[in-house]
């Protein structure tokens, strides 16, 4: 029997990347996966129930969550992975791009989180699980406010942690370095002196692995924090 075998599982921002690499690591180890993201389209496709949600907007969270429950039930996995990344010197960074990365990345989980954790604290189990980055701990230039937002992010996932101690509800927290996905696009680190070139970071099954392990450990053992950092040679 496979170890997610008969669960239900939640990945946010999965359409692409990270999100669509832990989706299918779910998938793969027996959970029904709904998979939440503006760009997918609505339907079942094979063990995932995909559900077209804008993340920004908390009606559309609050929809989401709604149906979730109503229609699959209570999830035994959530992976709070949608987020917005911007590379910008702090005094060319506007205010309004900080609202944005706090609505993406901080407002969105908290939602999202308020909408499933009541039932997985009724139901006396699952694993919510944060996709946070190294900038949770660290701060990098021209990096404000994906810093700030992360950091915010790292804060919640800390203080669920601790109220939900004793419930059954478990809270990890996987702090990935650079990884090679979409978010590089329109950066270049290739051509930008100091950054690590994108055919030498992390690649999304990298982090997926570290969701799946997490999301497997028994009801006794959990894994709170998870640092995963691309290994370069000297």
């Amino acid at each position: 029997m496979k170890p997610l075998e008969g669960t239900l599982a939640v990945v946010t921002g999965a359409s692409r990347g990270i999100g669509l690499a832990s989706a299918e690591a779910l998938a793969a180890a027996g959970a029904t996966v709904v998979r939440l993201s503006r760009s997918l389209p609505e339907g079942t496709h094979g063990p995932f129930r995909d559900v077209p949600c804008d993340l920004a907007e908390t009606t559309g969270i609050v929809r989401a969550t709604t149906r979730i429950l109503n229609e699959w039930g209570t999830p035994a996995v959530v992976v709070q992975n949608a987020g917005l990344f911007l590379l910008k010197p702090f005094e060319e960074t506007e205010p309004a791009e900080l609202d944005r990365h706090l609505a993406l990345n901080i407002r969105a989980p908290f939602v999202l989180a308020q909408g499933l954790l009541p039932a997985m604290r009724a139901a006396g189990a699952g694993i919510h699980i944060t996709i946070g980055s190294i900038c949770d701990h660290t701060g990098f230039p021209d990096n404000s406010v994906y810093t700030i937002s992360k950091f915010g992010l790292r804060g919640m996932h800390e203080a669920l942690s601790a109220e939900y101690r004793g419930t059954g509800v478990r809270f990890s927290l996987i702090s990935p370095g650079s990884t090679d996905t979409p978010i590089w696009d329109p950066f270049d680190p290739d051509a930008r002196p100091g950054f690590l070139r994108r055919a030498l970071m992390l690649r999304p099954a990298d982090v997926a692995e570290a969701v799946l392990f997490a999301a497997t450990r028994p009801p006794h053992a959990n894994v709170e924090w998870l640092r995963l950092a691309p290994h370069t040679p000297s």
